[in-house]
C-alpha cells in the first residue's frame, strides 16, 4: 500500500526493489544480527558487505561456516532477484559452498558478490565469491533457484 494514498503500491521489478532497499536500508533481523548489508545491485549482480566479529566464532575460534554460507546465499539470491520482473519471486533449491581459507574476525570488512549465470523461465543459477577488501578469497559458491509467480 502506498502510505500517502492508501492505494496499492505500484509493482516493482526485483532490481527496482533492491535499489530502493539500498537507498533506504532496513535490513532483516538476521542481516542486523550478522552485521551484513546489501550495498550494490545491478542487472544480474548483487553485492553485500559484512563485518565479522568473535560472536560468530565456532568452537575452533574462527568464524562459523554458516556465516559465509549465509552471505553467499544472500548475494546469490539478490543477484537472481535483479533479473526478476514484478510479481515473480524465487527460492533457493540448492546451495553449494566451497571454503578455501579460515575466516577470523580480524579480517575486517568482507564483500560477497553474486552473479547470475543462467536465467531460465523457471530456474536460475548463480555464483558468488566472498573476499576481503584486498580481494583475498575466503569462500565461493553456487546456487540453483526456483522462480515462480508471487
Amino acid at each position: 500500500m502506498d502510505e500517502n494514498s492508501g492505494k496499492p503500491a505500484p509493482a516493482q521489478s526485483g532490481l527496482e526493489y533492491l535499489k530502493h532497499l539500498i537507498n533506504d536500508w532496513h535490513g532483516s533481523a538476521m542481516a542486523e544480527t550478522m552485521n551484513m548489508r546489501l550495498i550494490a545491485a545491478e542487472e544480474g549482480t548483487a553485492t553485500f558487505e559484512a563485518f565479522p566479529s568473535p560472536k560468530f566464532y565456532n568452537p575452533q575460534m574462527r568464524i562459523h561456516g554458516g556465516y559465509a554460507a549465509t552471505l553467499l546465499d544472500s548475494a546469490l539470491g539478490c543477484a537472481v532477484q535483479t533479473r526478476l520482473p514484478a510479481g515473480i519471486g524465487y527460492g533457493t533449491i540448492e546451495l553449494k559452498v566451497n571454503y578455501v581459507r579460515k575466516l577470523h574476525a580480524d579480517v575486517g570488512r568482507l564483500l560477497c558478490i553474486g552473479t547470475v549465470l543462467h536465467a531460465g523461465r523457471t530456474m536460475f543459477t548463480a555464483e558468488a565469491k566472498l573476499v576481503d577488501e584486498q580481494g583475498k578469497l575466503y569462500a565461493h559458491g553456487s546456487g540453483t533457484f526456483l522462480v515462480y509467480p508471487t
